[in-house]
């Protein structure tokens, strides 16, 4: 956990609800088809968090990727696995990504790209879509 004070930065909510834990944030884009379900680790080749799990964390990354079959079945099976993001930030909303979101329960909330800037990897983020705010511990 970060040992700086709280900030707070106002986004966008899509997909309703809140949740909180560490921040793994990414510079690419994700396909959640290419996350392994049982343990929630990304497997896909040369992705900038490649061999991390985002299970029960806040991924923080530009947005999603990928045909719609691939997002929405990607992270239905991480979250029948138990092993789906607890939030998602983005900073570029797709209509795939926040359906999925909504549909499985994974709140979901677009920021600012320049806000990105102030969220570290291994920070404890606090996601609320229904107030519009993430807050960084």
């Amino acid at each position: 956990m970060s040992a700086r004070e709280a900030s707070v930065i106002f986004c966008r909510g899509a997909a309703p609800g809140k949740a909180s834990g560490p921040a793994v944030v990414s510079r690419d884009a994700m396909c959640f088809y290419l996350v392994d379900p049982p343990t929630g680790t990304v497997i896909e080749a040369g992705h900038a968090i490649e061999g991390r799990s985002i299970a029960g964390v806040v991924l923080v990354c530009p947005g999603g990727k990928g045909s719609s079959v691939v997002q929405a079945d990607g992270l239905y099976q991480l979250a029948k696995a138990g092993t789906a993001p607890a939030a998602v930030v983005v900073a570029e909303f797709d209509t795939v990504l926040v359906a999925s979101a909504v549909v499985v329960g994974v709140p979901l909330v677009r920021c600012d790209p320049e806000d990105f800037a102030q969220i570290r990897d291994g920070d404890t983020l606090e996601v609320d879509s229904d107030q519009e705010v993430v807050t960084i511990r």
